[in-house]
This record gives structure tokens, C-alpha cells and sequence, in this order.
């Protein structure tokens, strides 16, 4: 019965039986090819029983493993390692079919591969999560077929192994070196431009070009008959906390990912650059109730804390409470800190709901409300115009558009630090806001 479930007839098999029923029917009108399809018929049953014998006489002809990684990564493409060993004594063909987690809806996987006698090979495969949480992986198929291709046998491997999706730590490691430098320009990093000095005094070292000859100790210089300068060092263990907003104006989705994970991976990414730099780091998110609280500390299991928080995050996407966070906020950070809000403003009149609770937070932090551009209606307002539904159209997106840069204006005039920004771009954007606010020691 197990010899039945591995054993697979092929589609040549299929082919050459109905070549030879083809060959009996016409054999009613030419009397010499009955002779001649019972020979072939013959021949097929034989190559076929060869085939067989060929492929089941080893019993473990082929080893085969899935390499996967420890955890997937969020929003980036994984790679994903298929690894193959012939211990067949002959070139063998392969079709490879791997049953992917129903997350990705993937039902054409297939890839056809040649292996000679006795060779080891491997290929990848990459697949991108849109959603955390746990992924499950089912049979690894292996059907071999001989030269002869008339059957195949189905070997399988690795069943059900489950793997979690993490926020995106791919995305964290291509950022990590921001935490070093202003001027990274590979990464798109702007130049910022340093005013002033942060109030942390850190030596007297002797004046070579380029110092600021602002920062001259003459008292130093005096004594030691040559240019000495002062230096400092941007303040140390100030206290960021990412604030995500998980309402229902976060379920938007950009690119398969929806605006609440782009903000998720945005503050795995700048979490590690604010520990990098030496100030504490924390989070929590909210919609009817502040939820997944991490408070900003700088152990060295800070990021792990984050992280699995993150991990953790699950919203039905209602109405957010900024009350609510208002009244946490003012209970549980007491220090003056950097608050960095993951939100969505569509409308000037959806931020005056909130304001009155923004102004609250602002009076004893620095706020930085970050939100979002809707990329689809910039594409809308640059689609070039053919009729007038389109004439319509582009007007309601630059309407929609214009009310974006009016809340910017809006948050400015109360004091209220903003970034506007696409979701493709947001981890890049909110580093480079806090790597500013650091540079001008504004906190």
C-alpha cells in the first residue's frame, strides 16, 4: 500500500499509452499495425516495470532538508535553502514542490531540477511576510524520475516545521551603523546641521583645523602656550519612548504591509540606534487602552524586551483613545523625554479632536508626531488627466493632500515637532529626526 502512495505515473507514460491506443484503433483500418501495437504496448509495460525497479530498489535514493532561518523577518524577503543529495547510482530528474505556510498563497511552487549520480546541490527560494506571527511549513515533495521519465517516486521531508515572524531585524542590522554617524549619505541620511553644544562636558584636547574655534578654553591655552578647545558630547540617558498607535487609521496597507508594521519595524530599527547612542529606550502602543509597555532603560536585554513586545502586538483596529494615553503618559513618565508617535492624521478636523490631548503631552515632553503620506493619491495627482471623472478625481486627492501639509502647520504652531512621510521611507525619516533633535540638543 505505501508502494502505491510514493509510485506516480508521468505524463510520457500517459503519452506513449495513447500513442499506442491510437495505434490500435487505426490498426481496424490497416491490419499490419495490430501487430506492430502489441509489440509497443509490450515495450511500454516492460520500460515501465525497468523504471519501477530502477527507483524502488533504493529505498533512500535521494536526501533532501529545508534550511531555515531561525525567525522570518517581517516585511523583507527571506531566503529560504533547499538542499539535495542524489545516492542514486544514475542521473536522476527532479520536480520539487514545497507546501509553503497558507500566509504567503503560493500554489504553484514547483521547481525542476537535474541531479547526476551521486551529486550534492541546493537552491533558494525568498519569501516576504506581511504579517507576524507564526508560519508553518508542510511536506517538503521530492518526486525522481529516471532517464526514462515514465514514473516517478515521491519522497518527503521536513513536515510541519513552524517558524514565528519577527518585526523586521533585517531592516534593524541595515540601519545599525546610523547610530555611529550624522553624514551616512549611502543610506540617505541628511547632513545636520549642528547648532549650539549639548551641555555634557567631555575633555580639553588640543585644537586642530577644522574644531569649532567657538569652544577656545583661553585659560587652557594660556597655560599650555598652544590652542587648546573644549569638547562635548551629545547628553547620554535621555529617555525616547515610540508611542504606536494601533486605531483603526493604522490598518491602511502599503505594499501588502499595513501602516501599524511599518511602524512596528520603524521602532525596532530606531530602538537599536537610540541604545547604540547611549540614551534609554522604551515603547508602548494603544488604542482603547495603552498596551505592550517596555519602559525606556539601556540594560543590554533592552532590545530583546522590545522586540518580543512588538512580537506580541495585536489590535482589532478600533477607535483610538487619546485620552487615555494622555492620562498614562502623565502618570507613568515623569522625566522629560522624547515621544516619538506612530499615528494617521486624513483630515484637519481628525487632528483637532485629538489636539487638545497632543498639547497636554507637549507641555512636559518633546513630542514628534510621525505620519503618513498616502502614496496612492500622490500617484492620483501625477496620473495624467483623460477625462473628467479624472479631472475630479486628482482635484479630491490635492484637497486631501493640501490638508496633510496644513496639519503640519498645525502641529508647528503649537510647538509640536512632526515627520510626514511615505511608509516605504519611515524608518529612514524618524532615524534622521531623532538624530537631529540629538545633534541640536533640543530634548
Amino acid at each position: 500500500m505505501n508502494f502505491f502512495k510514493k509510485l506516480y505515473l508521468n505524463n510520457f507514460f500517459f503519452y506513449a499509452l495513447l500513442g499506442i491506443i491510437v495505434s490500435f484503433v487505426l490498426a481496424y483500418f490497416f491490419e499490419g499495425l495490430y501487430r506492430v501495437s502489441w509489440i509497443f504496448l509490450l515495450l511500454l509495460l516492460a520500460f515501465t516495470s525497468i523504471d519501477i525497479l530502477l527507483l524502488f530498489t533504493n529505498r533512500k535514493g535521494i536526501k533532501a532538508s529545508r534550511v531555515l532561518p531561525e525567525k522570518l523577518s517581517n516585511g523583507d524577503e527571506n531566503p529560504i535553502t533547499v538542499k539535495l543529495n542524489n545516492d542514486y547510482s544514475f542521473d536522476i530528474n527532479l520536480k520539487i514542490i514545497d507546501e509553503i505556510p497558507f500566509q504567503f498563497q503560493v500554489r504553484d511552487f514547483e521547481v525542476i531540477r537535474k541531479l547526476k549520480s551521486q551529486q550534492k546541490d541546493q537552491f533558494q527560494y525568498f519569501l516576504r511576510p506581511t504579517e507576524r506571527g507564526e508560519y508553518t511549513f508542510g511536506n517538503l515533495n521530492i518526486y525522481v524520475a529516471t532517464p526514462l521519465r515514465l514514473v516517478s517516486k515521491r519522497y518527503t521531508f521536513d513536515h510541519n516545521q513552524t517558524l514565528p515572524t519577527y518585526p523586521s531585524f533585517i531592516q534593524l542590522r541595515k540601519y545599525d551603523l546610523m547610530a555611529f554617524s550624522n553624514n551616512l549619505f549611502q543610506y540617505g541620511v541628511k547632513k545636520i546641521r549642528r547648532i549650539g553644544h549639548s551641555m555634557e562636558f567631555e575633555q580639553i584636547k588640543e585644537y586642530v583645523q577644522g574644531d569649532d574655534i567657538r569652544t577656545l578654553n583661553w585659560k587652557a591655552t594660556a597655560k599650555r602656550n598652544q590652542l587648546m578647545i573644549n569638547q562635548f558630547q551629545d547628553e547620554k540617558s535621555q529617555n525616547v519612548y515610540m508611542i504606536i498607535d494601533k486605531g483603526r487609521t493604522m490598518k491602511m496597507p502599503f505594499n501588502g504591509l499595513s501602516l501599524l508594521d511599518y511602524s512596528i519595524n520603524a521602532t525596532l530599527a530606531l530602538s537599536n540606534v537610540i541604545l547604540k547612542k547611549q540614551d534609554k529606550a522604551g515603547m508602548l502602543t494603544f488604542s482603547k487602552k495603552p498596551e505592550n509597555r517596555v519602559v525606556a532603560e539601556r540594560r543590554q536585554s533592552q532590545m530583546r524586551f522590545i522586540m518580543e513586545a512588538l512580537y506580541n502586538v495585536k489590535t482589532d483596529f478600533f477607535e483610538s483613545d487619546f485620552s487615555r494615553l494622555y492620562v498614562d503618559i502623565k502618570k507613568n513618565i515623569n522625566q522629560r523625554s522624547l515621544i516619538l508617535l506612530y499615528t494617521n492624521f486624513e483630515t484637519l478636523d481628525g487632528l483637532h479632536r485629538q489636539l487638545p490631548y497632543l498639547k497636554g503631552i507637549a507641555k512636559n515632553h518633546l513630542l514628534v508626531v510621525v505620519f503618513f503620506n498616502n502614496t496612492e493619491l500622490n500617484q492620483l495627482i501625477d496620473k495624467k488627466i483623460t477625462n473628467i471623472q479624472e479631472v475630479y478625481d486628482q482635484v479630491i486627492a490635492e484637497k486631501f493632500a493640501f490638508e496633510k501639509r496644513l496639519i503640519v502647520n498645525e502641529l508647528k504652531k503649537y510647538g509640536i515637532y512632526s515627520v510626514l512621510t511615505q511608509p516605504e521611507h519611515l524608518t529612514l525619516d524618524t532615524i534622521n529626526k531623532y538624530l537631529e533633535i540629538k545633534s541640536r540638543g533640543i530634548l
